[in-house]
């Protein structure tokens, strides 16, 4: 099928719509204008089974790719009923395959969720039974396929999962520490950023707080021109009429762009073992060790780590961070552990970010640093003006993207 016939949605993060819409547009090369304005919480289009496996292969910032199956208004859980029997679902995949139902509602009147997604269930196996005298077993831990049901106040849609596992897993992030950073919000960070041109242009990033190394890796892959999703396996490999010579050659295509990163990337961390954890996820996240070979890790401060390269022979770079926040940091400069919260032997987290706006307009002049925090007083802390503030949520958390220009002396004492 070439023809754009399937209604997708691309769901993804609060905050991240616009930066989707431009990635979508750039990875099916059609015109930004061509799309539809992103709605809330993702993208919708038009789009061919080819433009499926594109998205999957190559989008960083969306969780899902969803086929829209079916849009009705309803009253009750027979409406939905109806609604749901009445999709050609045995048109995708067959009674041998699994499946799950997840089921999210804004302002539903129905007063049980659990029992329209039963309904739901109840449709898709009633009509295969119908059809084919068999019924599909419900797996809700590892089903072929997920289907998933939004109900706003009157109106239900229901979508076919083409992507299995959330986008965001990779393939490649095995070790992790408390907190991990999803690899769609680093890649949202590094899409505010503008690190997609500016690597181009050689420009050095630096990740301070590391962590499992997960800024350092996507903006390595990004550089390196690696696909995010050729790590992994997705739902429609699993679709009935499924041919695997055209993704077999999306896939080559793919392989054929990767290149060595042409700008140099560094990242550190206070905690050695997750220096290590980091630097094992990096073998793991590109072919031939080439993610490994564009990141110099290193353990340290961030309080004392001066800029990893010469910055007189570079253009200026960024510091990208997504430090700890209602967590420990541990700073070696202070031998103590502060918490940004509530503080712990009279330091806090207020002292940390102060001290960390002076290392960094006194030794990085000439940078620029982004940190994502839910702390909307931070530039209060660290004694600095943002000169752009980006709303992103990391999950259930509203934060900002705080973008800091470092100008020498800028931080007051």
């Amino acid at each position: 099928m070439t023809t754009k016939s399937l209604a997708l949605f691309l769901p993804c993060a609060a905050g991240v719509e616009e930066f989707l819409r431009a990635e979508v547009a750039q990875i099916l090369d059609v015109p930004l204008l061509s799309l539809s304005q992103s709605q809330r919480g993702g993208v919708a289009l038009m789009a061919s089974q080819n433009d499926v496996m594109l998205l999957n292969l190559h989008s960083r910032l969306c969780q899902r790719v969803l086929i829209r199956m079916a849009h009705a208004p309803y009253r009750s859980e027979l409406d939905i009923y109806e609604v749901a029997k009445e999709v050609e679902w045995d048109a995708w995949f067959s009674a041998r395959r699994t499946f799950k139902i997840e089921i999210t509602a804004q302002h539903s009147p129905l007063k049980s969720l659990n029992f329209a997604a039963l309904r739901v269930k109840d449709a898709i196996c009633d009509r295969f039974r119908d059809l084919t005298g068999e019924r599909p077993s419900v797996d809700t831990h590892f089903a072929d396929m997920r289907v998933y049901v939004h109900l706003t106040a009157e109106f239900v849609t229901l979508y076919l999962d083409t992507s299995g596992e959330p986008l965001f897993k990779r393939g490649w992030r095995e070790e992790v520490g408390e907190a991990p950073l999803k690899e769609t919000l680093a890649a949202a960070m590094l899409a505010a950023v503008g690190w997609h041109n500016a690597c181009e242009r050689g420009v050095p990033l630096y990740d301070p707080c590391c962590g499992s190394g997960t800024i350092a890796i996507e903006a390595a892959q990004i550089a390196c021109r690696i696909a995010p999703g050729l790590n992994r396996f997705f739902a429609f490999e699993k679709f009935d009429g499924f041919s695997p010579e055209p993704w077999e050659a999306i896939r080559q295509e793919a392989l054929q762009r990767i290149r060595p990163s042409p700008a140099p990337i560094f990242a550190s961390d206070v905690a050695h073992r997750m220096v290590d954890f980091a630097e094992q996820n990096a073998l793991r996240a590109g072919p031939d060790g080439v993610v490994a070979k564009a990141i110099t890790f290193r353990g340290g401060d961030a309080l004392q780590r001066m800029p990893p390269v010469d910055i007189s022979n570079y253009v200026a770079g960024f510091v990208v961070m997504n430090p700890p926040y209602g967590e420990r940091i541990e700073t070696g400069g202070f031998s103590k552990t502060m918490t940004v919260e509530s503080g712990v032997d009279g330091q806090t987290g207020e002292d940390f970010f102060s001290l960390l706006a002076t290392h960094w307009t006194q030794n990085f002049a000439g940078w620029t640093g982004w940190i994502l925090t839910p702390d909307l007083k931070l530039p209060t802390r660290m004694r600095l003006k943002e000169s752009r503030r980006v709303p992103m949520w990391n999950g259930p958390i509203e934060c900002r993207l705080f973008k800091f220009e470092m100008i020498k002396g800028a931080a007051r004492g």
